[in-house]
């Protein structure tokens, strides 16, 4: 019998890839479970619930928010956070429904849910009507390439540097009016992550940016790594986020970090960032300004992030998800898995 069925197709350079990759890799009593059906599929649940019953483990764990429907067996799964819920225009009728008729039921059936921050874990345990100890934060890291020292992206000028997709509540156009207000632009460009896009280029264009914000596409962790150290700070003013990743990323490259104080960012940042209203263009603007023109204030941000980086560890986060694989029946108490346990 498979002990431990895991559902490796969330494996993707995305923050919930890089947290299913480190458990992977981590923990490596799990079987993968893999097909050419991503999890994303609208019919997955339904046919996951069908896989298992023909592979019938004795758990399936999910690093994402994927439960089986159909299937009585024993789950654990992850829910990073209730952005398809919570942020409107990342919502629609078709997500809303699967969260409540999915989501919320096998919040209830799971064996535990897992999740990457005490903010997601109230929020979960709220919408959810269950147990906070039902709900466990087993919390995100990063690792190596992501060191103060290493190569640097050097485009041949100053930047502040955003990492992120274009979704709404990365709130890129409060971001692209502040830099324009900060009165910085002669001196420092803003580069963007990934792509030029349509709705993006407008936005610059009609801000009279253009030359002034450039579009940096980073395809490995080597790339991003190198543009967190070649840049004078991220600048993430990012009004959700179950943890978020780019900036603890780029604390732990040696870079300042100027980034939102609401959602889980502040318990993930602590003192070691510049904290910002993400809802004031001018609040953004004003520590946009202040990130380039004080050498003192980045100094100690670089300083600061480096010790608070040392708080997190992918270690950490597989011990803490090796706890709960265990109390789900998986494993005896002694962390023998339960075959081992039976032929002894």
């Amino acid at each position: 019998m498979i002990e431990i069925l895991y559902d490796a197709r969330w494996t993707r350079n995305h923050g919930i890839g890089r947290l299913a990759a480190e458990l992977q890799r981590q923990l490596p009593n799990l079987t993968p479970f893999d097909s050419r059906r991503r999890p994303s599929h609208p019919l997955d649940a339904v046919l996951l619930g069908a896989a298992l019953w023909r592979l019938r483990p004795k758990l399936f764990f999910s690093p994402g928010g994927n439960p089986p429907i159909g299937w009585p067996g024993r789950f654990v799964f992850t829910l990073c956070d209730l952005n398809l819920l919570c942020v409107s225009e990342n919502s629609n009728s078709v997500k809303r429904a699967y969260y409540n008729q999915v989501i919320k039921p096998a919040c209830h059936r799971a064996a535990s849910v897992l999740t990457i921050s005490e903010y997601s874990k109230r929020e979960i345990c709220n919408w959810a009507g269950i147990a906070e100890e039902k709900v466990v934060n087993v919390s995100c890291a990063v690792g190596p390439p992501f060191v103060p020292s290493g190569g640097k992206y050097n485009p041949g000028y100053p930047y502040l540097l955003y990492v992120g997709n274009r979704k709404a509540h990365k709130n890129l156009p409060r971001l692209l009016e502040a830099y324009s207000m900060a009165g910085v632009r002669q001196d420092v460009k803003l580069v963007l992550s990934g792509q030029a896009d349509k709705p993006v280029s407008e936005e610059i264009r009609c801000l009279g940016l253009q030359g002034d914000v450039q579009f940096l596409p980073l395809p490995s962790d080597v790339d991003l790594s190198d543009a967190y150290r070649g840049a004078i700070g991220l600048v993430f003013p990012s009004f959700y986020e179950g943890f978020g990743l780019p900036p603890l990323e780029a604390m732990a490259c040696g870079t300042p970090v100027l980034t939102s104080n609401v959602c889980s960012i502040p318990e993930v940042v602590g003192d070691a960032a510049l904290l910002i209203n993400p809802f004031d263009v001018e609040a953004i603007s004003g520590g946009i300004k202040r990130l380039v023109r004080d050498d003192s204030l980045r100094e100690a941000m670089r300083e600061k992030g480096l010790v608070r980086v040392n708080k997190f560890s992918w270690e950490e986060t597989a011990r803490r998800t090796w706890a709960v694989l265990r109390m789900a029946g998986a494993v005896d108490p002694e962390g023998r898995m339960a075959t081992e346990r039976a032929g002894s």
